[in-house]
């Protein structure tokens, strides 16, 4: 049994769910929170330190892995899992949405997209076969189709995408050839009912085992995320997981999973400690502020991680004005143990069927993007 995906409850009041899926690196509960290792690394994190926090899942990044150290290279040495001393699941995206986010010059056609490296400028060219290719060299666990992430409200450039990123689909799909590795689809279409309907139904046609839902938190608003989970909750499969690729704000997460979605990645706990905010019921703590320098409260009363067990705000202010490379590894702790506690809190209130109840009092409490 490779790949197996098994809901054990669903929320009677809400589309929120909780299963369990099995790879071949371990089974993950889900909703899950998988923290970003672009380079092959959770930034400030060893990977023993991770699974102390009891993440199961973590992303890489095929677009930068792919330019260095190149992913011919780590299959010579062991793969991703050998090479980054990971030994839980990985998922891989595509390295679609960074060609299309960090390459300034890019020529897109209906077989593949030219890209310049943001590192020295070199000319490469993704296409489907080849974003396969360098997943199945890396040997994630879960790897994605090679898409479009179009802007989310230009209806006819959307449209014209949702072709191609179809037809790319179904290239993969064709070229991929390891059955250890899960090939995802993604689902697109902006923020658009009648396009997202027919990449979904589109999509499932093609019989993935577990569908992505891209193209947004790239501008829409929450309302319009919102709605487009809706659309497509009644026509995913419910028996294959759902992944809402690169959200990581707790009120969408909470928003998210009342909404279907079992799988998610973001690299917000990581950037976020790099620039000095801690993740906290209610909101979030600029710890840059002048005001914690003599705070003797750790960052989140009740919260277990070792951050707050050990330190104060105030020596973690001092730490993030003297640019200590500590304040980062302090935060990167606690923004991805908030995360993943969350994800936990989620699942039991699914299973004990009071989900609902708990996503009300979360919300009504979460301050969101506000900085205290």
């Amino acid at each position: 049994m490779a790949f197996e995906f098994s809901l054990e409850a669903v929320d009677a009041r809400s589309q929120a769910r909780a299963g369990r899926l099995h790879t071949p690196h371990g089974w993950i509960e889900t909703p899950v929170f998988a923290p970003v290792g672009t380079q092959g690394t959770v930034k400030a994190m060893h990977p023993q330190d991770l699974q102390a926090l009891g993440a199961t899942l973590v992303l890489s990044n095929t677009y930068h892995l792919y330019l260095r150290p190149g992913d011919e290279r780590i299959r010579q040495l062991g793969g991703l899992h050998q090479f980054m001393a990971w030994p839980g699941p990985i998922l891989t995206d595509s390295g679609g949405f960074q060609v299309f986010s960090l390459s300034e010059t890019r020529k897109i056609d209906d077989d593949g997209v030219v890209f310049q490296s943001h590192i020295d400028g070199s000319t490469h060219r993704f296409t489907p076969e080849k974003s396969i290719a360098i997943q199945e060299n890396l040997g994630a666990d879960i790897i994605m189709a090679f898409d479009e992430c179009p802007p989310p409200d230009d209806y006819a450039y959307v449209a014209q995408s949702l072709t191609r990123t179809h037809r790319w689909a179904e290239r993969c799909l064709a070229a991929k050839s390891r059955a250890d590795q899960a090939l995802f689809g993604i689902v697109q279409g902006g923020i658009f009912a009648d396009l997202r309907q027919e990449s979904a139904r589109f999509l499932v046609e093609l019989d993935f085992p577990g569908y992505a839902i891209g193209g947004l938190a790239v501008g829409e608003t929450k309302p319009q995320m919102h709605a487009v989970l809706e659309w497509l909750h009644p026509l995913l499969p419910a028996g294959k997981p759902r992944y809402l690729m690169g959200v990581g704000a707790a009120e969408d997460l909470v928003n998210a999973v009342m909404r279907g979605v079992d799988m998610f990645d973001c690299v917000l706990p990581t950037r976020l400690a790099r620039h000095g905010s801690a993740m906290v019921p209610g909101g979030r703590l600029n710890l840059r502020n002048a005001r914690f320098a003599d705070d003797d409260r750790p960052v989140a009363g009740d919260c277990t991680c070792t951050t707050c067990r050990l330190f104060s705000r105030a020596y973690l202010h001092h730490l993030v004005k003297a640019r200590e490379i500590l304040a980062h590894m302090a935060l990167t702790t606690h923004n991805i143990h908030f995360l993943l506690d969350l994800m936990n809190a989620m699942r039991r209130a699914i299973l004990a069927s009071n989900f609902t109840a708990f996503a009300a009092d979360f919300l009504a409490a979460y301050a969101g993007n506000d900085e205290h």
